[in-house]
């Protein structure tokens, strides 16, 4: 995927207001089957896939390490009682499949591990986006016309998830690699707009959502990047990383950041607040706002409305701590 087909801020706009496609078949599919599966997968992921009763049913989940440090996040499609389905981040592919393995094999689970690189994926993201796919396969309104957020289903040897990385509706399409081409050019004759790299970081950061190697990585907690949601301590399932979080005490915590001087925001700049240092872990110009935002790490005591002080270059430039998402289905969430 490029950085962009043309121009970055007119494809970002394009996913608010009506609907683009990015091709994001470097994220790794892993098929995990056997009769130990689910079991393999509470133990190594800290949300409990026996939630997921439903066929098709997904859920968003950090893998930890043993001392609660992210991993991987990753979404886990249940499939059916002895076949689930992962979605990693694509830096992190080899070595999730390594840990996973390594794991599998010491704790002895029956279960095999499949990385399915014969398949491509699409992520279609926009309020006109499932009406596109839609229109360019007949078998699809019949079967995703009332699928649920975080569901998937098979479409005619497509498997179709409603999910995406924008804080906009659509779908996720996983496709064998011989269709993705003429499935790509199918939505483009559609009127869909081809987006690359640059606007999935400034979609996905109005959203609020972090990027693995920037927001969050192994020597973060989930407790730290606004996702202890996704962390399951009520019930007494062991999972890896379980013990180190029950244990641990949040040292900082996640942001968000509007700029309200000129300038941009980018990721490690320092920032000053009056409970000690921060920094900005992802940030950019807001197409949609039309202003600078970022996420930041910082001291706990630091609250919504705090007035706070980025070095921005040489300069120091006032920012305001802000609850994130930013954005979400093309509406600006900021009170003011």
């Amino acid at each position: 995927m490029p950085l962009h087909y043309g121009s970055q801020i007119e494809e970002h706009h394009r996913v608010r207001r009506d609907a683009g496609i990015f091709d994001v078949s470097h994220m790794l599919v892993i098929d995990v089957e056997g009769v130990a599966a689910r079991d393999f997968l509470r133990r190594v992921l800290a949300n409990d896939v026996a939630r997921l009763l439903v066929p098709g049913k997904a859920l968003y989940s950090c893998m930890l390490n043993d001392a609660g440090g992210i991993l991987d996040d990753l979404i886990v499609y249940h499939l059916d009682a002895r076949h689930f389905r992962l979605v990693v981040n694509a830096g992190t592919a080899q070595k999730d499949l390594n840990w996973l393995t390594v794991t599998r094999d010491r704790l002895a689970f029956d279960c095999a591990l499949q990385p399915r690189r014969d398949l491509a994926i699409l992520a279609l993201q926009g309020p006109s986006a499932r009406a596109r796919f839609w229109q360019v396969r007949q078998a699809a309104p019949a079967l995703t016309r009332d699928l649920p957020s975080f569901q998937g289903t098979d479409v005619a040897n497509l498997f179709v998830a409603r999910t995406g990385y924008t804080g906009e509706d659509g779908f996720e399409i996983m496709v064998p690699v011989e269709e993705v081409v003429a499935l790509w050019r199918d939505l483009i004759a559609a009127n869909v707009a081809a987006c690359g790299l640059g606007a999935r970081d400034t979609l996905r950061l109005e959203a609020g959502m972090n990027l693995y190697g920037q927001d969050m990585d192994e020597s973060v907690t989930p407790f730290e990047c606004g996702l202890a949601w996704t962390i399951d301590l009520k019930a007494e399932r062991d999972f890896m990383g379980r013990a180190a979080l029950l244990g641990a005490a949040a040292r900082t915590r996640l942001v968000g950041l509007v700029l309200l001087e000129r300038g941009v925001l980018r990721s490690h700049q320092v920032l000053r607040t009056a409970h000690g240092d921060g920094v900005t872990t992802s940030g950019s110009f807001s197409p949609t706002l039309g202003r600078s935002i970022a996420l930041a790490r910082v001291p706990l005591r630091v609250e919504v409305g705090d007035l706070v002080e980025v070095q921005v270059r040489d300069k120091l430039l006032a920012a305001k701590v802000v609850k994130y998402p930013f954005v979400r289905m093309g509406k600006s969430l900021l009170t003011s």
